[in-house]
Order: structure tokens, then C-alpha cells, then sequence
């Protein structure tokens, strides 16, 4: 279990987006058994006769602990919403325990046994059930598994032997498309650095952060000032100091397409064989401001110093079935340079990215990675010869129900450099004051890196399993803020 940095309200970080690329219809024949649900308590609508994408939106605060529940092979197994509650998992054995609320009750009730003939009576929980829960005790990041075997009742509910499951298993050929941003007060914060400040505001006029502070609707902002200290094996001490803010509005991107799985299940009756098109991916916009000021005696390999992470697992209810995603930022600043050079820098810094992966049939999973800044410079000055590059970036990781997808890192930078020679001359014998002449030329460059890695866990969506990691592929662009002479 994922230990969890203390829980503070913090913006809108993370919103989620789900485009469910390529797809076909549902299978009609299953409409009109839509009404044998497998669970008594389930929601009447069914999305098995509609040839439309599953709906997308944030899971409301009622259905914190929403539960869909398919299963595959049945007559009217597709995935629907049902009044089934995980209340406890054990993620060492696997074991679930199963309730459901009663009709005109406000608790949990035991979920009932097998028939006798393999078969299980409505609203009971049974081997071949796919269960797609929203967090859950023991379960932080959400729950996606399989009953392997009923266990028998506790006071608590059915207890269930399960394990891992893909997504195609409850999607099958459907298809789903939206955009959902995320409640700001879903997302922890731990502060690595003592002067760090977290801002963000939502709708109702809702702000929270020092007072004063201007944060748009749905962003989070981070300030931080601190002191570089020199580096271990850097050629000289120096003092510097990098303070400034990042203000990011991150979408998680996620699709779905059904149509290998529909084809399929028209071909050979099997009930899912994967999606036709998938992708998994995060993207926002970000605005930043930030200065770095004196000689940073920091070395050739870059140092890298976070000062705050933030994690949050908004919920999507796609159709039925709660996707629960699990995002993770940290925010650092990164500094290389040979300790010689002294600069009085700031920079502006708007623009948006893009980093994940996209799957299809023919391809497989394959990069996406882009970016688009513009910066200006607030004050420049760089004296004495040498280089310095600092970064203040961050680092993101997006996953489903705890099983990381992708990892992508936006290091948006500066770069100064100064070359030339210093020169003192003193009459011989005066008491004059020495004449120094200085000689040469600066520049000023900004820049981003952005690179990531898509990872094996891609495979939750029922596509062929990655054998190993696969580069993003580092996306470098640089463009001149300003230079000059000495």
C-alpha cells in the first residue's frame, strides 16, 4: 500500500480526460438482456443498447465508493453499476470483502451464497465476476480484479478470493470519450523544503493559500524560495538562490476503443480479446516564474533537488464502471554549472505539453510527446566567464488503479554562459588604484526537456504486455532571452 504524504486541499491539480480513440457499437443482442443484471441492487439504465460512447464525468461525492460489477460470457453480463460496496481488501492475499445496502436500509448487508449448481442467485457475488471499485479499504488506488473463488460470509459481507484483471474485460467493445477535471480538495501534499506554498482555487469563489496570491480557477500553484548550497566536487564555493513558483493545470488523457474486441466476439464468441486503441497520458497548462540569483557552485552532472509532491487518484465514471486514476507530481529544481559563472536572471514562462502513449493493432504502444512555451526574460545579467543551467521543472507519473503507465518529465530551464578575460594593471610605485579592463560576451538561453518513459503496467487496458520499458524519446527545444558584452 502506497504511503500517503499528509493530507492537505490543494488545487485542482489533476484533471482527468478520457477520448476514447476507435471503436465500434455495442453488441445489440445483449440489450434486451440487460435487465438480468447480475446484481439486485443495480441502476436501471444499461449502456449494452446504445451504439453511442459510454458517458464521461467526474464520479459525484455519493458515489465515492461506486462499484461495477460484469460478468464476462453471462447473458446480460456487461458491466453495470450496482450497490455491491468493497469493504475491505487484503492486497497480500488478494482477498475482497462484498456487501451491498439493502433496498430501504442505510447498511451493509452480507451478499448472499452460491446455488448449488455452480449458478448464483441475482445480487450474489460469483466466480468469473469482474469487480471495478472506486478506493476502498485497503485498496487507496482503486480496485480492478476477478473472483477466482467465493470464500464464504463474514458479518462484513462475502468474502472473495480474487486476482488481477484487465480493462477490456468490463469495456469489451464499447467506446467512451470525455473531459473531467479534477476536485481540488482530492490531493495530498508533502513539502519537502520549509519555504514552499501551495495555492489553488475552484468555483464558489474557494481559494486557498496565502492571502493575496492570485491562482486561476482549477490550477495549483507552488512557491518556493531556498539557497543553493555548493555542490560535493564542484571546483568552487559559491551562494545562490533560485526562488519562483509553478502553476500547473494537468488533464490525465485516457482512451479506450473496442473494436478488437468486438470483432472478436463476432468471429468467435469470445467476449474480449483487448481494445482496437487505447492511450494513457498527461497534459495541462503550465505558467511559471522564477529566478536565480548569485554563483551557483553546482557541478557538470546536474543536481536535483525536489521541494514538493503531490499525489491524487480522482475517480471517472465511464459509463458504469469508476476508472480510478492515480497521479503523481514532484516539483524540483535542477542545477548544473562549473562554479564560476554569477548571474541575476528571471524568466516568464507560459505554454502547454503533451506526454504519453498511444496503442493501436498495427503498431503497438508508441510515444507522444510535445510541448509548446513561450518566455520572456524579466532581468538579465551574467558577469565573469563560465556556464550555469538551471531547471525548474517537474516530474509526473499517471497510472490506473495503482499500476504506473506513464512517467513524463517537464524541466522548462535557463542556460547562461560568459566568456573573456579579466585585466588589472598598477603603476609601479604609485599609490594609484589599479585599472581593470574587462573583455568579452554573454548569453542568455532558455529552454525545455521533456522525455518519459511509458511502462508494462500498460497492459491494464488488455493490450499485449510491453516486454520491456519504452522511452518517450527527450523532446529538447532552446531559444536565445538575451546577450551582450562584458
Amino acid at each position: 500500500m502506497r504511503k500517503r504524504p499528509s493530507r492537505a486541499l490543494v488545487p485542482a491539480l489533476a484533471a482527468s480526460a478520457l477520448f476514447l480513440a476507435a471503436g465500434c457499437s455495442a453488441d445489440p443482442g445483449q440489450s434486451s438482456a440487460a435487465a438480468r443484471t447480475p446484481d439486485a441492487g443495480a441502476s436501471a439504465t444499461s449502456t449494452a443498447n446504445s451504439d453511442q460512447p459510454l458517458a464521461v464525468a467526474a464520479a459525484p461525492a455519493a458515489a465515492a465508493t461506486s462499484t461495477a460489477v460484469a460478468r464476462p460470457g453471462a447473458a446480460g453480463g456487461k458491466a453495470r453499476k450496482t450497490s455491491l460496496k468493497v469493504k475491505s481488501y487484503d492486497s497480500h492475499t488478494r482477498r475482497a470483502v462484498i456487501s451491498t445496502v439493502a433496498k430501504g436500509t442505510s447498511s451493509p448487508s452480507p451478499t448472499g451464497t452460491p446455488t448449488p449448481a455452480g449458478t448464483t442467485a441475482p445480487g450474489r457475488t460469483a466466480v468469473g465476476d469482474v469487480i471495478a471499485s472506486a478506493p476502498a479499504p485497503g485498496a487507496p488506488d482503486g480496485l480492478l480484479a476477478k473472483v477466482t473463488k467465493v470464500i464464504g460470509e463474514t458479518a462484513d459481507g462475502t468474502e472473495v478470493q480474487t486476482a488481477p484483471t484487465t480493462l477490456d474485460t468490463l469495456l469489451g467493445g464499447d467506446d467512451a470519450k470525455g473531459t473531467v477535471p479534477v476536485d481540488p480538495a482530492s490531493f495530498d501534499v508533502e513539502r519537502l523544503l520549509p519555504d514552499v506554498k501551495v495555492s489553488w482555487a475552484k468555483t464558489g469563489d474557494i481559494h486557498s493559500g496565502p492571502e493575496g496570491t492570485k491562482v486561476p480557477l482549477g490550477s495549483l500553484r507552488v512557491d518556493v524560495a531556498t539557497k543553493v548550497a555548493t555542490a560535493e566536487g564542484a571546483p568552487a564555493s559559491a551562494d545562490a538562490s533560485v526562488s519562483g513558483f509553478v502553476q500547473v493545470k494537468p488533464e490525465v488523457d485516457f482512451s479506450y476503443g473496442g473494436g478488437a474486441s468486438t470483432a472478436a466476439t463476432a468471429s468467435t464468441g469470445s467476449t474480449a480479446s483487448g481494445p482496437g486503441a487505447a492511450y494513457l497520458g498527461i497534459s495541462g497548462d503550465w505558467t511559471s516564474q522564477w529566478a536565480l540569483k548569485g554563483r551557483a557552485g553546482a557541478t557538470a552532472k546536474p543536481v536535483r533537488l525536489p521541494f514538493a509532491k503531490l499525489h491524487a487518484d480522482p475517480v471517472l465514471q465511464v459509463g458504469p464502471i469508476p476508472v480510478v486514476v492515480n497521479l503523481d507530481l514532484t516539483c524540483y529544481f535542477e542545477i548544473s554549472g562549473d562554479g564560476r559563472v554569477t548571474v541575476d536572471v528571471e524568466q516568464d514562462l507560459k505554454g502547454d505539453f503533451k506526454a504519453g502513449g498511444t496503442f493501436g493493432t498495427a503498431a503497438g504502444w508508441t510515444p507522444v510527446n510535445e510541448s509548446h512555451m513561450d518566455s520572456s526574460p524579466v532581468r538579465t545579467s551574467v558577469t565573469t566567464a563560465g556556464s550555469v543551467k538551471a531547471a525548474l521543472g517537474a516530474q509526473a507519473t499517471v497510472g490506473l488503479y495503482g499500476a504506473v503507465g506513464v512517467t513524463a518529465d517537464l524541466a522548462p530551464y535557463l542556460r547562461g554562459e560568459a566568456a573573456g578575460t579579466v585585466t588589472a594593471t598598477t603603476p609601479v610605485g604609485s599609490g594609484t588604484k589599479s585599472d581593470v579592463a574587462a573583455s568579452g560576451s554573454w548569453a542568455l538561453y532558455g529552454g525545455l526537456d521533456l522525455s518519459g518513459t511509458l511502462q508494462i503496467q500498460l497492459a491494464i487496458f488488455g493490450t499485449p504486455v510491453i516486454q520491456h520499458a519504452i522511452p518517450l524519446g527527450t523532446l529538447h527545444r532552446e531559444w536565445k532571452l538575451a546577450d551582450g558584452k562584458m
